[in-house]
């Protein structure tokens, strides 16, 4: 044992003494016990450290060297990679499903009269149709809104867009709308253009510069001359609602002051559909003071079947990569082998995930009913009439054409 820093030993012979040994004695004597030889050591701090942890590891067995220095590196080299997918497909462990919404059916053909369709859905005929405003955020979508515009001109009175020389990650970007104005004269008569100066700041929360864009957005719909009970479509450039649709509510009376819209939702083309839980669209009656621009539920009313949602539908793999680094979810890019062109090109292909994650759900049957590619759709029933009058243009949205263009132009 030690004292005050010194070895205490026992020993035998003509010499052997019971005491305190003084400083200078050394003892010769062989052992095998490196706990014993750390004692005796008076060598530097640094080498009675790695001596103590020899001896601290003298007793450990095999399993656990295996355990310490493969399993359990492993398991959090698995957590680095998939802790994510982990975290999704507990979810419903740690969210509860959000307040179901209240279905309302949607009828429609084009063969039965405005006053019976709106008669149908306990709603009465006006005189004269609304007024309807379109209003938008423009990132990069140039296609996506010449469909959305399209689909829409016959029923808009005036198209609202915004777009910011930041995207909402804070980083530089084109004016693009303002870039290929020229693509779009025959909407100038109706059009209220707006840009706004971005702020610029990364290492904010996307969703900040998203909502003060939306702000913006709310300025400039006066300017565009709204009033009280016009209508005012919120929702994305992808999230397209469908022409009769709009029809149908700028002619019922007694509609609902606030209406999500059931969305079809589809990814990468018109051939990958997904579900039909897309909701987030919106279609209000103005109200001075009171509406504002949001893309978040904002009431329980859903109207089904009232269009369609295109996430991620781009001609070029360069968009892709533009909006993965660009939109308000840009934390699901945690690796940089994620935007490989060549991966994405793939990924399109197949259906899957680009960034590599589980289905976004509550429960889980529908997390496992989702797992794995979304399966191919070969149908092109039902979709914007002005995809298919100008199908070899767009021939990319729909079902069988994957293949995607280099860079855009």
């Amino acid at each position: 044992m030690t004292i005050k820093g010194r070895c205490f030993t026992s020993f035998s012979g003509r010499n052997s003494a019971v005491g305190m040994v003084p400083d200078a004695y050394y003892n010769s004597k062989k052992t095998d016990d490196i706990c014993e030889d750390v004692c005796g050591q008076q060598g530097a701090r640094g080498a009675l450290s790695m001596s103590r942890l020899r001896c601290i590891l003298r007793g450990v067995d095999l399993r656990t060297y295996i355990l310490l220095f493969v399993i359990v590196p492993t398991c959090l080299f698995g957590v680095y990679l998939h802790g994510q997918k982990v975290s999704y497909f507990l979810r419903p462990l740690w969210e509860r499903p959000p307040k179901p919404f209240h279905d309302i059916p949607h009828y429609y053909h084009e063969n039965v009269s405005m006053e019976h369709l709106c008669r149908l859905h306990g709603w009465g005929i006006r005189e004269s149709p609304r007024r309807v405003f379109d209003a938008v955020l423009f990132s990069n979508e140039i296609d996506i809104l010449t469909v959305r515009w399209n689909e829409l001109y016959p029923y808009v009175t005036q198209f609202v867009l915004l777009e910011s020389n930041s995207t909402f990650t804070g980083r530089p970007k084109p004016l693009f709308f303002d870039i290929h104005r020229g693509q779009f004269q025959f909407i100038e008569p109706r059009l209220t253009y707006g840009n706004i100066g971005g702020r610029f700041k990364t290492n904010e929360n996307p969703f900040v510069e998203e909502a003060h864009q939306r702000v913006a957005l709310d300025l400039l719909l006066r300017i565009a001359g709204i009033e009280d009970d016009d209508l005012l479509i919120m929702s994305d450039v992808d999230e397209i609602p469908s022409s009769h649709t709009i029809n149908l509510l700028r002619w019922c009376d007694d509609i609902p002051p606030i209406l999500h819209l059931q969305l079809r939702n589809y990814l990468y083309s018109f051939e990958f559909h997904l579900d039909n839980k897309s909701w987030r669209a919106s279609i209000h009656r103005y109200k001075t003071g009171k509406t504002r621009y949001a893309h978040y539920r904002q009431t329980d009313d859903l109207l089904s079947d009232a269009g369609w949602h295109c996430s991620f539908c781009f001609r070029h793999i360069s968009e892709f990569i533009f909006k993965m680094k660009a939109y308000s979810h840009t934390d699901r890019v945690r690796f940089s082998h994620y935007l490989n062109p060549n991966r994405i090109q793939d990924v399109i292909c197949e259906g899957d995930n680009l960034f590599d994650m589980l289905p976004e759900e509550h429960t889980f049957k529908d997390i496992i009913g989702k797992l794995g590619p979304i399966p191919h759709s070969y149908s092109a029933v039902h979709l914007p009439a002005y995809l298919l009058v100008n199908a070899d243009q767009y021939r990319y949205l729909l079902p069988g054409n994957c293949r995607r263009e280099g860079e855009s132009g």
